[in-house]
């Protein structure tokens, strides 16, 4: 048998990227909707994900003022503003193109995500930032074994798995529970969240001889229903861990920052 494949498509999308967003966006403040819009647009300012961009005449609730402070957010010059809701006020929230970006951006905002309460595509709350339309993420049973080392002590040892495949990422091995050796692991309170996977329900860390290896590994018992194999199993990062799939240790992959969970 052949080894495992450490191979994985590249994001494909350049910074400055626009195009349409087929669905109806919205943003929440304090209760009430900071705009509402059909004729939103995707901006890559950087190349991992794209960011929406408003019609700033899809303003409902939210007004914005500028703040007299210009930056370049990777697609061309934008022009910060404070976005007001009611009696809610989030200084430096909203970013207006300026001239220099693309043409399709001129007259909409961009928000920073976290100003917001809360955002939805159509009726579904969306979390962290929108979804790339370029991305896939696939769930897919398999027969490969997989065992799982840190500093010569074996964590997990399961005949078969759940493979996670996302464009831009390193494959995810999900174990079952059982093929886990929960006595070496250590609970962690560290919760995050992903666009495409959901909220993650638990992070765990290894102590061994000599060192100590944090937020190693993690699980979604409730993931979005596109990943719903996932549900209550087990990943490690393969960058932190001594990865076996099938009786061969894979390469370790650069460590992609983890700002979420993979």
């Amino acid at each position: 048998m052949a080894t495992e494949s450490v191979l994985h498509p590249s994001l494909i999308v350049p910074v400055g990227h626009v195009e349409p967003v087929p669905r109806r966006i919205r943003g929440m403040i304090g209760g009430r909707v900071a705009f509402d819009t059909r004729r939103a647009l995707y901006v890559w300012e950087w190349q991992a994900y794209p960011q929406f961009s408003i019609p700033v005449e899809d303003l409902v609730d939210g007004v914005l003022d500028d703040d007299k402070h210009t930056e370049h957010l990777g697609a061309g010059p934008a022009h910060r503003h404070t976005l007001r809701v009611g009696s809610e006020v989030r200084p430096g929230a909203a970013w207006v193109w300026g001239e220099g970006a693309p043409g399709p951006l001129h007259d909409t905002v961009r928000f920073e995500w976290e100003a917001l309460d809360s955002w939805f595509e159509e009726d579904e709350p969306v979390f962290v930032h929108p979804r790339s339309p370029y991305s896939r993420v696939d769930a897919l049973r398999s027969g490969s074994s997989v065992r799982v080392e840190v500093d010569g002590v074996v964590l997990a040892e399961a005949p078969n798995c759940v493979k996670l495949f996302e464009t831009g990422l390193p494959t995810r091995y999900y174990l079952d529970r059982t093929t886990i050796d929960w006595s070496r692991l250590r609970h962690s309170d560290t919760v995050t969240r992903c666009p495409y996977k959901g909220t993650t329900s638990s992070y765990w860390s290894f102590d061994s001889d000599t060192a100590s290896h944090e937020d190693i590994a993690w699980m979604y018992d409730f993931p979005t229903i596109h990943v719903n194999r996932i549900a209550g199993l087990t990943a490690f990062y393969n960058e932190h861990v001594d990865l076996y799939v099938d009786g061969f240790l894979l390469p370790r992959p650069t460590d992609p920052t983890r700002p979420t969970a993979d």
